[in-house]
């Protein structure tokens, strides 16, 4: 009797470790964002979690440091090759910073591609841009131009950290197209380390010392919540207003009372989606991601990639009074 029940119970593990195995994820992808708690990346995870739910028997692990150094991104690389992920999709806060581990990475056989704050070309596989950057830089000039009477006036740039791949781009791209909004003067970039309380201090600073300044340009969805809300506590609505990259749920306020009139974003939840597409055919094989090639993106068709192994997803949307709240419930 007693060896019956010991059979009976060995098989009933055998059965639930085989289930288990069964239920195990095929396909393990990190998506690795600048630091956790920041409600974009959030969002994007979300698209992540929808990819791997569609494409079946993938895993997505969404991590990320606490706070948004390169430092902490190194470690939480080091702690996915010890699981032995088989992609990893980064928005990196250092281009140069994270290539040592992340072409350890790719020695030991895990594909890596870059989304959103890319990496250096040699510690990765690919990097998908939201949008085109040149389209990034004109829409940010643009929109501080609508904010100006007549297109012209002083602004000023809120940026995350000083060494942020896509912030650097983009502020170069806006430099550099000036000469097309010839009512636009740049006045100073300052950064907030794309932390809340650093980027309301670094907007209150500008508001008391740079004075001339009636639009702040805040090209990271954390800063440009920050300035918004740093303009409406210091009653300077209709004075100064702010405007870049936003997500409409944390946006609808600063639209609502005045500090803001319009902001763009991508979707970010179609940039988590497209990123988690893109490591799955990498990791399966399915594509090398050379200059040229097409990779299938589910809902969102196919990604050309371009030179320097970099693809674009989409252009930037304009978010204002007549559309804030049918966006805002979305993300």
């Amino acid at each position: 009797m007693k060896l019956t029940k010991i059979l009976l119970a060995g098989a009933a593990i055998a059965l639930a470790t085989m289930g288990s195995a069964a239920q195990a994820a095929d396909m393990k992808i990190a998506l690795v964002v600048k630091s956790l708690g920041i409600g974009f990346f959030e969002a994007a995870n979300k698209g992540a979690q929808e990819a791997a739910k569609e494409l079946g028997g993938v895993e997505v692990i969404y991590t990320g440091p606490t706070s948004t150094t390169a430092e902490g991104q190194i470690e939480v690389i080091n702690s996915l090759i010890a699981q032995g992920v088989d992609a990893i999709a980064i928005s990196a806060n250092d281009p140069d910073a994270v290539v040592p581990a992340l072409k350890k990475a790719m020695d030991r056989g895990i594909k890596v591609i870059s989304w959103d704050s890319g990496v250096a070309p040699e510690g990765r596989i690919m990097h998908l841009n939201p949008s085109s950057n040149a389209l990034i830089g004109k829409m940010c000039l643009q929109l501080a131009a609508n904010h100006l009477p007549d297109g012209k006036g002083d602004f000023a740039i809120l940026s995350a950290t000083t060494t942020s791949t896509n912030q650097n781009i983009w502020i170069e791209e806006m430099k550099a197209q000036l000469k097309d909004f010839p009512g636009l003067n740049l006045v100073t970039t300052v950064y907030g380390d794309d932390l809340a309380d650093k980027s309301y201090r670094e907007a209150n600073g500008l508001l008391t010392s740079q004075t001339n300044v009636k639009v702040i340009v805040a090209p990271t969805t954390v800063g440009v919540l920050a300035a918004s809300q740093a303009v409406k506590d210091a009653g300077k609505i209709g004075d100064v207003y702010v405007t870049g990259l936003g997500l409409p749920s944390e946006m609808a306020g600063a639209i609502q009372s005045g500090a803001t009139k319009e902001f763009a974003i991508w979707n970010p939840i179609d940039l988590g989606y497209s990123a988690t597409q893109i490591a799955y055919r990498l990791a399966k094989g399915e594509t090398d991601a050379a200059p040229g090639s097409e990779i299938e993106a589910g809902r969102m068709g196919k990604i050309k990639v371009g030179d320097g192994g970099e693809a674009a997803m989409a252009d930037p949307f304009v978010y204002n009074a007549s559309n804030i709240e049918e966006f805002s419930k979305i993300f």
